[in-house]
C-alpha cells in the first residue's frame, strides 16, 4: 500500500511540474547535480509605467515592511531548497529585503541589491540610480493571490522614492511561471545569456541574443 502511495505522489509531482511549465527546468537542475550545469537566462529591465497589480484577497490584511535578521532567520528555517542561498549575508552586505505580511505571517518577500555583483561568473554593474531585484518567493499558503506582481510593483515605488529608476532582474529561460508574473509587470528582456559550469570547476559565459 505504501509503495502504491509513493508511486501515486511521484506521478502527481511529475504531473504538476509539467502542468506548471517546469519540466525542462527540472531536467536542467538534475543535469547540474551530476556536473553538467547549463543555464540560459534573461537579463531584464522592469518598468513602473503599468497599472498597479491588485491582490486577489483583502488587501487590508497585508502590510509591506522591510525585513531584518528575524524575518530572514525564519525564511531560512522554513523554505525548503534555499539552504545554499546566503540570504543573511546578502542582508549584511547592503541588500534590502522587502516583503508582505498577512496578520503577522510572512507571505512573500524579495531582495534588492544596490551594488555591482557577479552571477555565475558574469559581472553586472549596478549604478546608484539602479537596483537588482532577486530571490522573490511566495510562501505556499499564500500562492494564487497575485502577491509577487503586487510586491514587485511596491518595490518599484520604494526604489523610486530613493531616486532609483531602473530595476533589473534575472529569469531562468526554463522557469515559465516566472515569465507569467513578470509579463504582468511589463518586464522586458535585454540580453539572453548562456552560462555553462562543468563539474563546478570550469565556467563559460556566452551572449546568445540582444534585444
Amino acid at each position: 500500500m505504501e509503495v502504491g502511495k509513493k508511486r501515486f505522489y511521484k506521478i502527481l509531482w511529475i504531473y504538476n511540474i509539467i502542468k506548471n511549465g517546469l519540466f525542462w527546468h527540472g531536467v536542467r537542475n538534475n543535469l547540474a547535480k551530476i556536473g553538467f550545469d547549463f543555464m540560459p537566462y534573461f537579463w531584464e529591465i522592469g518598468s513602473i509605467d503599468i497599472e498597479p497589480p491588485r491582490i486577489r484577497d483583502d488587501e487590508s490584511k497585508y502590510q509591506l515592511s522591510i525585513f531584518g535578521e528575524e524575518e530572514i532567520t525564519f525564511i531560512k528555517n522554513n523554505v525548503i531548497g534555499i539552504s545554499h542561498k546566503d540570504l543573511m549575508n546578502d542582508l549584511k552586505n547592503g541588500d534590502t529585503c522587502l516583503g508582505l505580511k498577512n496578520e503577522g505571517k510572512i507571505s512573500v518577500y524579495s531582495f534588492i541589491k544596490h551594488q555591482t555583483f557577479s552571477f555565475r561568473g558574469r559581472k553586472f554593474e549596478i549604478k546608484p540610480s539602479e537596483g537588482y531585484v532577486h530571490n522573490t518567493y511566495t510562501f505556499e499558503a499564500f500562492r494564487g493571490r497575485n502577491l509577487a506582481p503586487y510586491l514587485r510593483y511596491q518595490i518599484y515605488e520604494h526604489l523610486k522614492a530613493k531616486g532609483i529608476d531602473k530595476y533589473y532582474s534575472i529569469s531562468e529561460y526554463f522557469n515559465k511561471p516566472t515569465f507569467k508574473y513578470k509579463k504582468k509587470l511589463n518586464v522586458k528582456p535585454q540580453k539572453l545569456y548562456l552560462s555553462v559550469i562543468l563539474f563546478k570547476r570550469w565556467v563559460f559565459n556566452f551572449t546568445l541574443k540582444s534585444y
